[in-house]
This record gives structure tokens, sequence and C-alpha cells, in this order.
């Protein structure tokens, strides 16, 4: 059951309780997987575009040097999974939860993000640039130094998120509720953080950030 952190109840994926195991060894362009579980292996330097991955839990799963552009992933679990460096640049996600995952450097650039939850993962120097998140919930987890450049955020919620460094520059953040976050450093600009919901104690980290000198 996915937790509901945002104002809108998100979808869970829709995943049946008993899936055949699947043993795959590469991926293809336009391949398609449904309704199955992969788990306990290694996939390398897999380079496919515009793939399908539908009602599939991958668990225990390293995919190294992973290129997956424009791929087509709902309904889908990653559970303890290092996606580390994976590019999903141009994907569109739908009802997908990530647990307990390694995402350093993951690049979903442009990506289209929909009913997503990352909880308890390390993604760490990852790239959102102008990626179109709506009703996804970032929830202890580390975001740290990563970039989400001019994304478009509607309906997400950060809870108990490592947001040091993140750079929001070109992102509204109105509405959105960083005040169970920790930061030192954000890159924004003032008209970024116009209605953003922070904790007091944020305040001081958010004054020196644009050179304000508070006398105590």
């Amino acid at each position: 059951m996915v937790k509901t952190f945002t104002k809108t109840k998100l979808k869970a994926p829709n995943l049946p309780q008993q899936l055949p195991l699947v043993h795959i060894h590469d991926f293809h362009d336009e391949d398609c997987v449904k309704l199955s579980l992969i788990q306990d292996c290694t996939f390398e330097a897999q380079n496919a575009t515009n793939i399908v991955v539908s009602q599939v839990l991958f668990k225990n799963v390293v995919f190294n040097y992973t290129h997956w552009p424009f791929a087509k992933i709902t309904d889908t679990i990653f559970e303890k999974c290092d996606l580390s460096n994976v590019n999903f640049s141009q994907c569109f996600m739908d009802r997908v939860r990530l647990t307990n995952c390694k995402l350093v450097g993951i690049d979903m650039t442009e990506a289209s993000l929909r009913n997503i939850v990352f909880e308890d993962c390390n993604a760490a120097y990852s790239v959102l640039r102008f990626t179109n998140c709506k009703k996804v919930n970032f929830h202890n987890s580390s975001f740290a130094e990563a970039d989400l450049y001019s994304a478009t955020l509607t309906d997400v919620n950060f809870a108990h998120c490592n947001l040091d460094k993140v750079q929001f520059s070109g992102t509204k953040l109105a509405g959105i509720d960083l005040s169970t976050c920790q930061f030192y450093q954000l890159g924004l600009t003032p008209d970024n953080l116009r209605g953003c919901i922070i904790a007091p104690e944020q305040a001081i980290a958010l004054a020196n950030i644009f050179g304000v000198v508070i006398k105590k």
C-alpha cells in the first residue's frame, strides 16, 4: 500500500499478488515486458529506446550502464535496486514506486512523472531538469545536489528529505512544503521561492543564501 503524503491520494501500482519469475538477459528497442518478477540479477550495458514496462516488480536488480530513453513504465515497483546513472530521459512513468533504491546520478531529464513515490532512496546528484511531476512523493530520501532546473511541480510533496544544494532555478515552489527537509544551500531565486512553505529555523539558511545578515 503506497503511503500518501500529498493532498490528493496517489494511485498505487496495480500489481497482482503473484508474479511469474522471468529471466531476461537483454532489452531491445520497443520491447514490452509485462506481468513479471525480475530479481537478483544485473543488467549490463542495456541500450533500448521506447521500451514498455507494465506490472513488473524489480527486486534486488542492478542496472549498469543502462540507457532507456523514452521508456513507458507503469504499475511497476523497484525495490532495493541500483539504478545509479541510468538514463530515463523523456520517459513516462505512472503508478511507480521506488523503495530503498540507489538512484545516484539517475537522469530523468524531460520525464513525465505521475503517481510516483520515492521512498528511502539515495538520489544524490540526480537530474530532473525540465521534468513534469504531478502527484509525486519524495519521502525520507537524499536528493543532495540534485538538478531540478525548470521542473514543473504539481501536487508534489517533499517529506524528511536531504535537499542540500538542490538546483531549483526556474522551478516554482509555490505551495511546496519543505518544512521537514534538510538543506543549507539551495540554487534558486526569490521568485522561485515565493509561496514555498518552510520551517522557522530554515529561514536563517535561506537568508544566508540571499546574502541577508541576521543581527542577533
